[in-house]
C-alpha cells in the first residue's frame, strides 16, 4: 500500500494518508536510543557533527517527515515536542518498570485503540514519538487518517517493535494522541451544527502553551479553520487597543499604517464601533457579545463590505441561529482551551508471525 503524502492545506482538512497504509521497517537510528540522526535522517544522513547546531535539521525518517509536512506541520517542531514529552517522562533516567519486567529482546505489536466515538487527529505525532525511542527496527500499519470519525473498539494504528520502547514511548505518544483527537473532535461537533451554512468555526491563539502548532492541526483535521498562527502574522485591534489608541478607528488606522500588508481585524461592542471601522477600511471585523438579533444587524449593515466573525455567548445549542445571520466566521475558544481528550489506548499483543 502506497504512503504518498498529500499536499498542505493549512486551513482545510485533508487526509493525511490513506488507511491502511504501512510504513516499512526503518533502521535502529545510529545516532542510539535518544534519536537523532542516523542513516535514515531527514537532512540527508550527514555526519552529525556538520549540522549540530543547525535548528531545520529533522532526525525523523523521511517518509514520516514528509507526511507531516502535507500536513501543515514542521517535522523539525514535531521531533521537538515529542523529544520534550520523553524528556518529561524520563527525567534523565529510564524506564525502570520496563526494564525490570520486559526481556531486552522481546518484540510485540501495540496497537492504539479508541476507547470512544470521535474523530482521530495527531497519529503521524504518535508514531514520531515512538520513533525517536526505537533502538529497533520497527514497523508501522495505519488503519485509519486523521480527520477520521472512528468508534469504541477500533484500531487506529499498529506499531510493531521492541516491548520495551513500545511501553517507554506510550505515555508520550497517547497524550499528545488524545489531546489533538479530542480537539478535532469537539471542533467536528461545531463543523456539524454550521454544516449547510457559509459559516465556518474558527480556533483563537487559546491554546497550550508550547502546543499550537499541533492543537491547531487537529481543529483543522476536525473540520474547522485556523485564525492567526501568532501575534505578528495578522493583526487583531481589542478593546485594550482602542483604550490605548483613542478610539477604534484610530486603533485601526495606526495598525493599517505601520503594517499596510497585514490583515486587519477589530473588534468591535456596538453597531456605532462597526459603522466607524467600516468606514475606515477594516478588513474583517470581530462583533463581540451581539447577539443574534444584533449580528444580523450588523450583517445588514455591512452588506459584503467585510469580513465579520461572531466572538461570545457562542454554544452548539445557539451556533446555527448565529450562522443564520450570515456571518463568515464562529470564533470559538473553547476547541483548544476546554476540549476533553478523546480516550485512546495502548494495547499490546505479540506479533503476527504467520
Amino acid at each position: 500500500m502506497s504512503t504518498s503524502p498529500e499536499q498542505p492545506e493549512p486551513t482545510e482538512p485533508t487526509p493525511a494518508a490513506a488507511p491502511g497504509a504501512a510504513l516499512p521497517l526503518l533502521p535502529a537510528d545510529d545516532a542510539g536510543a535518544g534519536g537523532g540522526c542516523g542513516a535514515g535522517c531527514a537532512c540527508g544522513g550527514h555526519d552529525a557533527g556538520e549540522h549540530e547546531d543547525d535548528e531545520d535539521v529533522c532526525g525523523l525518517d523521511p517518509a514520516l517527515a514528509a507526511l507531516l509536512a502535507a500536513g501543515g506541520l514542521d517535522p523539525v517542531h514535531v521531533e521537538d515536542i515529542a523529544y520534550l514529552t520523553l524528556a518529561e517522562d524520563l527525567d534523565g533516567g529510564e524506564d525502570v518498570t520496563s526494564l525490570a519486567t520486559v526481556p531486552a529482546d522481546a518484540v510485540a505489536t501495540a496497537d492504539f485503540t479508541a476507547r470512544e466515538n470521535g474523530v482521530v487527529a495527531g497519529l503521524h505525532i504518535a508514531e514520531a514519538v515512538i520513533s525517536l525511542v526505537a533502538t529497533e527496527e520497527f514497523e508501522v500499519e495505519r488503519h485509519v487518517a486523521d480527520g477520521d470519525a472512528v468508534h469504541a473498539g477500533q484500531k487506529l494504528l499498529s506499531v510493531t517493535t521492541r516491548t520495551r520502547d513500545l511501553l517507554t514511548a506510550e505515555r508520550s505518544a497517547l497524550n499528545l494522541l488524545n489531546r489533538l483527537s479530542g480537539i478535532a473532535t469537539a471542533t467536528r461537533a461545531w463543523a456539524d451544527a454550521l454544516a449547510g451554512t457559509k459559516a465556518r468555526v474558527r480556533d483563537t491563539r487559546k491554546t497550550t502553551p508550547g502546543l499550537r502548532a499541533l492543537e491547531k492541526y487537529a481543529v483543522r483535521r476536525g473540520g474547522g479553520v485556523n485564525h492567526r498562527m501568532s501575534l505578528s502574522d495578522a493583526a487583531l485591534v481589542k478593546d485594550n487597543h482602542v483604550v490605548a489608541a483613542g478610539g477604534v478607528a484610530a486603533a485601526f488606522e495606526a495598525v493599517r499604517k505601520m503594517f499596510p500588508g497585514l490583515t486587519v481585524e477589530v473588534e468591535v461592542d456596538t453597531i456605532h464601533q462597526l459603522r466607524e471601522v467600516l468606514d475606515a477600511g477594516a478588513d474583517l471585523v470581530l462583533l463581540d457579545n451581539f447577539t443574534p438579533a444584533e449580528t444580523e444587524e450588523a450583517v445588514a449593515l455591512t452588506a459584503g463590505r467585510a469580513l465579520l466573525e461572531s466572538s461570545g455567548r457562542l454554544t452548539l445549542d445557539n451556533a446555527r441561529a448565529y450562522a443564520g445571520t450570515g456571518v463568515d466566521y464562529l470564533a470559538v475558544g473553547a476547541l483548544t482551551h476546554s476540549a476533553p481528550i478523546l480516550d485512546i489506548g495502548l494495547d499490546l499483543r505479540e506479533p503476527d508471525n504467520g
